[in-house]
Parts: C-alpha cells; sequence; structure tokens
C-alpha cells in the first residue's frame, strides 16, 4: 500500500494482519450496524437454542466495512471452529469438494469475495448447501460415475461487494442476507476509541472526531488513519494524539477535511479547470490525471460519486457544485453549463 491510497477500503494481506489485534470478538463489541446486528444475534441465539447450526449468512456492502469481522464473530459466538477461504482462490468444483469433505460438524465456512467463485463450484455449492452432500467423481470419461459423500452440518457465510453479481439459485440459499452500510462519524469515533486503547495511546475526543470526519464513512480507514496519527504523535510530535497532532499527520499523508487524497483532487481539478466541469469521457479524464481509466472508474469515483462531487451521465463525467466549492473555485454560471 502506498500514502497516495491511504484511503482505500480494500487491504492487503499484511494490513489484514495488523488488524487481527483490533477486530472486536464477540457482537456485543461490534461498533455499528445495529439492525444486521440485531438480526444475527436473534439468528444466532435461535440456532443456539435449538442446538443446530444457523441457517447459512450473505454479508454485502462495500469493502472496508465489517464482513470479515462478523464471519469471525458469528464462528466465535457459536463456539465453532472457522474456515476461511476466498472465491478466487477456488477455481474448480475439486477444489471445493476437498474443503467441504473436510468440514466438521457445526464448523462455518467464510467464502470471501463469493461473487467470483467459478460456475463449476458454484454448482457444487448449491447442493452442499442445501442438501449437506458433495457429489464425487469417480473416473473418467463415459466410465465415470458420481458418489454422493454426506456432509455434517455446518454454516457457509459469504462475504461480497457486489450482491448483484450473485446467481438467484445462490443467493436463494442463504437464510440470512445482511447489507452493511457507511458508517456515520459519531460511530467511528467509537471505533476511533476502542482501537486506540487497544494499541495503547490516549486518543483526544477532539482528534478523534477529526480523524473519524476524514476516514470516508470507513472503520477500515478510520483504523488506518490512526495509526499514521500515532506515528506521526511518536516521531514528530510530544507523543500525545491531539487534534494538532492529527491535522498535521493528515496533512503529511495529504487526506483533506472530506477525506480526498490526492487521485481524488486531481480528479476534481482535472474537470474543473481544464474541461470546465464535463462532460468528459472516462478514458480522457484518467490521461489528464495519469491514470488508468480502471484506477479513475474503481478507485476515485465511487466516493466522488456518493459525496455528491461528481456526476456520471451518458455524455460523461461533470463535476457537481459541491466540487467546485470543495476545490475554492467558483461554479459557473447556468448558462455557461449544459445543466442551464
Amino acid at each position: 500500500m502506498t500514502t497516495e491510497r491511504l484511503v482505500q477500503p480494500g487491504a492487503d494481506d499484511l494490513e489484514r494482519a495488523a488488524e487481527a489485534a483490533l477486530r472486536p470478538r464477540r457482537l456485543e463489541e461490534f461498533v455499528g450496524q445495529r439492525v444486521v446486528r440485531d438480526q444475527l444475534s436473534l439468528v444466532l441465539q435461535a440456532a443456539l437454542g435449538r442446538g443446530r447450526a444457523p441457517d447459512h449468512v450473505l454479508l454485502s456492502g462495500p469493502p472496508g466495512l465489517g464482513k470479515t469481522t462478523l464471519a469471525m464473530i458469528i464462528a466465535a459466538e457459536l463456539g465453532a471452529p472457522l474456515r476461511l477461504t476466498s472465491g478466487p482462490a477456488i477455481q474448480h468444483a475439486g477444489d471445493l469438494a476437498a474443503v467441504l469433505s473436510s468440514l466438521e460438524e457445526g464448523e462455518v465456512l467464510f467464502l470471501d469475495e463469493i461473487h467470483r467463485l467459478a460456475r463449476p463450484a458454484e454448482e457444487l455449492l448449491y447442493v452442499a448447501m442445501e442438501d449437506f452432500r458433495v457429489d464425487v467423481v469417480v473416473g473418467k470419461g463415459a466410465g465415470a460415475s458420481a458418489i454422493p459423500l454426506a456432509l455434517p452440518p455446518f454454516t457457509v457465510v459469504g462475504a461480497t461487494t457486489r450482491a448483484g453479481l450473485l446467481p438467484a439459485p445462490l443467493r436463494d440459499r442463504f437464510g440470512f442476507t445482511g447489507h452493511l452500510d457507511f458508517y456515520d462519524a459519531e460511530e467511528l469515533e467509537r471505533v476511533l476509541v476502542r482501537s486506540a486503547r487497544l494499541l495503547g495511546v490516549e486518543l483526544h475526543a477532539d482528534a478523534a472526531a477529526e480523524v473519524a470526519s476524514r476516514s470516508r464513512g470507513t472503520p477500515r480507514i478510520a483504523n488506518r488513519l490512526l495509526r499514521r496519527v500515532r506515528d506521526w504523535a511518536q516521531v514528530r510530535g510530544d507523543g500525545r494524539l491531539d487534534l494538532a497532532a492529527a491535522r498535521a499527520a493528515l496533512e503529511v499523508y495529504e487526506v483533506d477535511a472530506l477525506g480526498l487524497d490526492r487521485l481524488d483532487r486531481a480528479v476534481l481539478t482535472a474537470l474543473c479547470t481544464r474541461f470546465g466541469g464535463g462532460p468528459v469521457g472516462l478514458t480522457t479524464l484518467a490521461v489528464a490525471v495519469g491514470e488508468e481509466p480502471e484506477t479513475v472508474e474503481t478507485v476515485a469515483e465511487p466516493f466522488l460519486v456518493r459525496e455528491g462531487l461528481v456526476g456520471r451521465t451518458p455524455r460523461g463525467r461533470v463535476a457537481m457544485p459541491g466540487a467546485w466549492t470543495h476545490l475554492g473555485l467558483t461554479p459557473p454560471t447556468p448558462t455557461d453549463t449544459l445543466f442551464g
């Protein structure tokens, strides 16, 4: 990860390891997502009362909001082992069959990025989730035969950032579906206070509010920024995580008051100053900021559109009034734009 993408919602393996110490272990410790948390609590308590594995669980929503953490909490609440894998790691039906046939009774199987499962593996998973069996193919060609292998009851927890890509037969086999939304500033402050306590540092209330306001509604980003503020306070400050330290650290890492970084501001600046607010095509815009079109579309655009700074039209990207205001520029009058 580079400092340029300090506010990216995704995480690599190294960061996931750093996050492990900050993850809540129980539902009561999990901050935010009140509706999903309450519904999930009922599902798990009912299953424990019956002494049976709960329904399969599908968690959807943008990255960095806690889907993996909730999967770990589900296993902890059930007192069951947890098996972690992902859709990209399972490219063949045989890969999934090997995982399923080794599951213990009551075990929780977490499938991250489940929308990226290969089609043969999807079809195998249908039967396993509904009938708790997997058909093992023996032999090849015309002499091949399928031997059904019974599986102990287990629970699949699927996580996806793109629920619309899940085929209906797979989606219908989940008994509980929860969608995670972005956090508000107050919830992120609670996340930051808890994380600071686990990191062994004292975070001032005004510093927590400042970091939360720049975290794009995402706990992963909030915790990442907190670690950078801690670094600044240790190396260049007096060790205190106060408002001055938070602002100074985030200035070093080029994260502004709205949570925009260098790439975000470059997109807005190009739209407003080079193309008069647009519309402009994605490829042209990407060339103007020196990035690949896919990077602009998947990394910068989602947050800019969500914040009402950029609009997507059939003719291309346009700068919304908030973009001009954020850059300290004067928006063109309606007669000067294509909106008038």
